[in-house]
């Protein structure tokens, strides 16, 4: 399956590879020489540069893999999504939940204010973690110790953000499988919590920080609950640069900010409480198919990332073809070395960040069968 996403997708690695680098420094000089002059036309630039790197992997969702999304919410949500300031918080079942929240927001034309609270490790990855850190999401290194004052300066500085934002946090802090579903059990029996049997348990000092830091200018929050129809993959980037067809139903509750408790300890217990709820809802959805009492909204599929990701193919094979006849690439030995080089990279490139998005476990059984492979 990964040989073939790599291959099926290396004209998209090399647009990605080729236009996320040009990004990467715009918004590098962006940083330099705006930021200083006026944080909010930096903010503005950043995000419009950032935007395009985004719908490329909307691109990937929407246009080659063709990825469904089937939207349950109510009239009053739909109408105020991308409007204003919210924060969300969704359930994290695959690699592929970032990219859904990207998705979501294209459509609810608040891409470019799409913010996510993410491991600090993520800040390192070339073009997407460079990205990320310039688009002003926030790094947490799993250590409260270390994050509470990083999150608190974070939060606060969104206050003037320029646009209305989303900030994602996936409070249960990893994605679900069915080990840590297992842990997950076996903590709540020992701690005489509700069960959870398709949702592990919230960490929630994040959520409440934010809460806390950000109630007076986040109107609202989201309960965002994923789930995948039965009978269909669970998304993630390696099916998306596959071809391999699936989709997900989303609900979507929204909460007034005012309506949470005030104490530090009661926030915490309303975002369990919503956790226990989502599961009971999951496990209606699997008994069912659907979520019910709420509308199902056909979320469309627009044609911006299929131009923007022509566009970006157009110039680069432009580019490349008049290196070639340049420099006589397809006549000579060492031409043809570059080329294949160039593709050779472009590979490698594709498969550490699919590797990245793998779990540890997997990673590592990947590893072993490459091994495998390699001396049979």
């Amino acid at each position: 399956m990964e040989v073939k996403a790599v291959l099926l997708s290396i004209p998209f690695g090399f647009v990605f590879l080729f236009s996320g680098l040009i990004i990467n420094l715009i918004q590098g000089a962006c940083y330099i020489l705006v930021q200083p002059l006026s944080k909010t036309a930096h903010r503005r630039i950043i995000g419009a540069v950032t935007e395009i790197l985004w719908l490329e992997f909307i691109f990937l969702m929407d246009w080659w893999s063709g990825f469904k999304v089937h939207l349950h919410t109510d009239f009053e949500t739909y109408q105020l999504m991308g409007k204003e300031h919210a924060l969300l918080m969704p359930n994290h079942i695959c690699d592929a939940d970032i990219f859904i929240m990207w998705l979501l927001a294209q459509r609810s034309s608040c891409l470019r204010g799409a913010l996510m609270v993410v491991k600090r490790s993520s800040m390192y990855i070339p073009i997407y973690g460079w990205a990320t850190w310039f688009a002003e999401h926030v790094f947490v290194s799993r250590n409260w110790g270390k994050d509470e004052e990083v999150l608190k300066s974070r939060f606060q500085s969104l206050q003037d953000f320029p646009r209305p934002f989303w900030l994602t946090l996936f409070v249960e802090g990893t994605r679900m499988t069915s080990d840590k579903l297992v842990a997950a059990q076996n903590f709540a029996t020992s701690k005489g919590l509700p069960v959870p049997r398709n949702v592990l348990i919230p960490r929630t000092k994040g959520f409440v920080a934010a809460v806390r830091h950000m109630r007076s200018f986040v109107p609202a929050i989201y309960d965002i609950t994923l789930a995948v129809p039965r009978g269909l993959r669970t998304p993630s980037l390696v099916g998306f640069l596959g071809r391999e067809p699936t989709a997900v139903q989303i609900h979507i509750k929204r909460y007034s900010m005012k309506e949470l408790p005030e104490s530090d300890e009661a926030v915490a217990q309303w975002c369990r409480d919503k956790f226990v709820a989502k599961d009971n809802m999951l496990d209606e959805f699997q008994a069912k198919g659907t979520f019910e009492n709420q509308k199902n909204t056909d979320i469309g599929r627009p044609r911006k990332s299929l131009i923007v990701l022509t566009t970006l193919g157009c110039i680069i094979c432009l580019v490349v073809i008049s290196l070639i006849q340049r420099y006589s690439l397809l006549s000579t030995r060492k031409g043809v070395i570059s080329l294949a080089a160039g593709l050779a990279l472009d590979a490698v490139f594709l498969h550490a960040v699919i590797e990245y998005t793998k779990l540890p476990q997997a990673r590592k059984a990947s590893m072993g069968n490459l091994t495998v492979q390699l001396k049979n």
